[in-house]
């Protein structure tokens, strides 16, 4: 059945408003807005009931099985690396080979690495004090070190997986995940020195930002009994080298009678799984936690996963919704006419949805799902694919403002008032986003 052109732009149109509508003004739940937007495009498109009810079959199926387990074993993972000391340990060291002339590059370097498999907040919320006593004992700004954590948290949070933004958008898009790591650490590294030591050094000098009155007497933690750095590092790059190691053993020809040893390793459940494994036993047991505190530990961890994978299983309903009517032919005819790359058609729907919407996990649902529903998808090259999945991941990072739940943690924990917060993490949310989206692009051009 071929559905009007023009039902399908208008049905598009009033269902993409209807969900914003319900986000922005109502304050409806993002998981109930996607939902009945999605379905408000099918049934003003025309489309059969039975068809719709496929959409969402396939939608919740193909998305969530992609990456409910990675989502799951993530927020595990990051959760002992938390309750174990790995971050600060992190921390601490890379101040100390640093020193405190370069502290503010360790920090950003920290913020990388820890949110990849731990949730910006936590991830926030447990390296924060560690800046605030290098702005203590430096007399700086708090920004000179603030900054740049944020910036090393928002990229990884971002860019590299395991976390789920970019585990989402790869799923959905269908491309390898050693090839969206590789080009994320491409953007986020640029994007993470651009964004936090640059920018950090510049709002420290422009806005002195003193210490929080309640961390001013806050005692030090004791270095003594964090794990060691080697060890923290080995756990954190297990999953990354094996899902990289899984791609590159396929196109490398002398090392391709390994690929199906790491075809199986490099599988994300897997190199994740056994990542987490091994972190149980050395940040774990060996650091005195019982089998069941780590339990409880665990499963406490994954009580936020819920929302997330439910947003995400809603966004590929949109995501069949658009392909299924045919919208997603219209869209790629419409941007082949108009000769704009993919990539830059991903950021600004992405970047469009994050302005207006907040949740940077609606922005990547969303964009996603309308970039996935375009033909020839699937014909594009991984490398291209990655770069796609980058330019996402950026559009949805730019503009934090009021709608933005990380906006307000922001300005609580370091202590500044909105104006202050807007010239400062606005700006370095945008930057992290649009230098990101401009190393993917020109990545891109060799794909």
């Amino acid at each position: 059945m071929t559905l009007d052109p023009t039902r399908l732009v208008i049905a598009a149109l009033v269902g993409l408003a209807i969900l914003l509508l319900l986000i922005i003004k109502f304050k409806v739940q993002a998981m109930i807005s996607i939902l009945i937007g999605a379905l408000s495009i099918g049934l003003i498109a025309g489309m059969p009931l039975e068809e719709i009810i496929r959409s969402v079959d396939d939608g919740i199926g193909n998305t969530l099985k992609g990456i409910a387990l990675l989502v799951g074993l993530g927020s595990m993972f990051g959760a002992i690396l938390e309750v174990s000391g790995g971050a600060q340990s992190i921390a601490v060291n890379l101040v100390k080979w640093f020193g405190d002339k370069k502290a503010a590059w360790a920090l950003g370097i920290t913020g990388l690495v820890i949110a990849m498999p731990v949730f910006f907040d936590a991830g926030l919320i447990i390296l924060i004090p560690l800046a605030f006593s290098l702005a203590k004992k430096t007399h700086r700004s708090s920004l000179y070190y603030v900054i740049p954590l944020l910036a090393g948290l928002a990229v990884g949070h971002a860019f590299i997986p395991p976390t789920p933004g970019p585990v989402l958008v790869s799923t959905m898009l269908g491309v390898d995940l050693g090839w969206v790591i590789l080009v994320g650490l491409a953007c986020g590294t640029v994007a993470m020195i651009v964004a936090g030591p640059i920018w950090g050094s510049i709002c420290g000098k422009k806005y002195f930002v003193p210490v929080p009155e309640h961390v001013q007497n806050a005692k030090d933690f004791d270095e003594s009994k964090l794990p060691k750095f080697g060890t923290i590092v080995t756990i954190i790059l297990i999953p990354l080298v094996l899902i990289i190691m899984s791609s590159v053993t396929g196109i490398v020809e002398p090392l391709k009678f390994l690929n199906p040893i790491f075809n199986f390793l490099g599988t994300p459940f897997v190199a994740l799984l056994i990542a987490t494994v091994v972190a149980m036993f050395l940040l774990g047991v060996r650091h005195g936690y019982s089998m069941e505190e780590l339990e409880k530990v665990m499963t406490k961890s994954l009580e936020p996963t819920g929302l997330i994978l439910l947003v995400t299983a809603c966004g590929g309903v949109l995501r069949y919704i658009l392909q299924y009517s045919g919208m997603g032919d219209l869209i790629g005819n419409a941007v082949a006419s108009m000769n704009l790359p993919l990539v830059i058609l991903a950021f600004i729907i992405a970047a469009l949805v994050r302005i207006c919407v907040g949740s940077s996990t609606v922005a990547m649902t969303m964009a996603a799902g309308i970039v996935a529903a375009l033909p020839g998808i699937s014909e594009l090259s991984p490398l291209y694919l990655a770069c796609v999945t980058a330019a996402v991941a950026g559009g949805s990072t730019v503009c934090s403002h009021f709608n933005d739940s990380g906006f307000w943690l922001v300005k609580s924990l370091v202590g500044m008032d909105e104006k202050t917060t807007l010239k400062t993490w606005t700006v370095m949310e945008t930057l992290v986003g649009t230098t990101g989206f401009l190393v993917a692009l020109v990545i891109s051009f060799f794909a």
